[in-house]
């Protein structure tokens, strides 16, 4: 008897062991092998969660990380130490964020929807926050093209529980010149999300969330965009509350050129043909993503009011911040 005792005792403590070390791992996964990327069983480490609202992560020049708190109006840093502090308040509901040639930083921003310089103070500055006589519904996207031009997303409007009955949906893909003109390259993507270039400025990728596919376009001298394709197929689509979704959103690329989504699925990556590599599983859904540090070889994931980093194989594309 006292032998069976103590062998359902050990049965017990062996499944309480076997759960704490499933718990752990749904806690904080690993990567598999994805070559070039990570190494398999690299741990995605939780820096920090209960953000309000996370977006728009980006290089500070001095090897930090910002990222916005979208609903809070303020753009967070966080060092390479994991230390989190306030970069800036009242952003305006800033969403993507790029710095310019000069180290200003341009933010489309949602609160009062617009696109303009926010940092430092006494530069701000307006780009764009009307088309066609129109007011931008939610700029979601940025990226600067080494001519200095800009490219960025609105994403429209879309029902929600708090809001049933939104305005008619415009999203759009818009273009802001050197010279300070706007215009809108694409109106039929129902989504626009991300946006981002592959390393010589060549392509233009944009996520489309409602898509199953990350699309890319070829990008003309003037900055116009043509040949529209899908580059490559997400494993995040799937039938969700809200009808078939990638949840494709944040774009980010390597120095081999690599283009890495942040989706349904976890982070995406994907080769500069468009072949699937692999997926790195986040615990919470990501929303964006950046490579920062000294080196660009930190890959940091937020999303959900949490923000994670990933050590990789390969460094962040270099020649700009994001």
């Amino acid at each position: 008897m006292l032998y069976k005792k103590l062998l359902y005792k050990g049965v017990q403590a062996l499944i309480v062991s076997i759960s704490a070390v499933s718990a752990g791992q749904a806690a904080d996964p690993v990567t598999p092998p994805i070559p070039g990327v990570v190494p398999g069983g690299v741990v995605v480490e939780l820096i920090k969660d209960g953000f309000n609202g996370t977006e728009g992560p980006i290089a500070h020049p001095d090897g930090s990380l910002l990222f916005t708190e979208t609903n809070a109006e303020r753009i967070v840093r966080i060092a390479p130490d994991n230390k989190v502090s306030t970069f800036l308040e009242k952003s305006n509901g800033a969403n993507g964020l790029a710095f310019n040639a000069e180290g200003d930083l341009i933010a489309v921003q949602v609160l009062k929807p617009k696109v303009g310089i926010l940092y430092p103070k006494n530069k701000e500055k307006t780009l764009a926050e009307k088309y066609d006589g129109e007011t931008f519904q939610r700029p979601n996207d940025l990226v600067l093209h080494k001519s200095g031009s800009l490219y960025f997303t609105d994403s429209g409007t879309r029902v929600t529980p708090e809001n049933p009955n939104p305005p008619t949906s415009k999203p759009g893909v818009f273009h802001i010149s050197p010279a300070g003109e706007l215009k809108r390259l694409a109106n039929d993507i129902d989504r626009p999300n991300g946006i981002q270039l592959n390393k010589d400025e060549t392509v233009l990728y944009v996520a489309n969330t409602q898509g199953e596919h990350i699309l890319a376009y070829d990008i003309a001298a003037d900055g116009s965009i043509t040949n529209k394709r899908n580059f490559a197929k997400l494993a995040g689509w799937k039938d969700g509350e809200t009808g078939w979704t990638s949840g494709a959103d944040g774009l980010a690329v390597d120095d081999e050129d690599r283009l890495y989504v942040a989706s349904n699925a976890g982070i995406e990556v994907f080769s500069a043909k468009g072949d699937a590599l692999g997926v790195i599983p986040i615990p919470l859904k990501p929303q964006n993503l950046a490579f920062a540090g000294a080196d660009k070889k930190t890959l940091y994931v937020v999303g959900r009011g949490a923000a994670y980093r990933i050590p990789v194989l390969t460094a962040g594309y270099r020649g700009r911040a994001k």
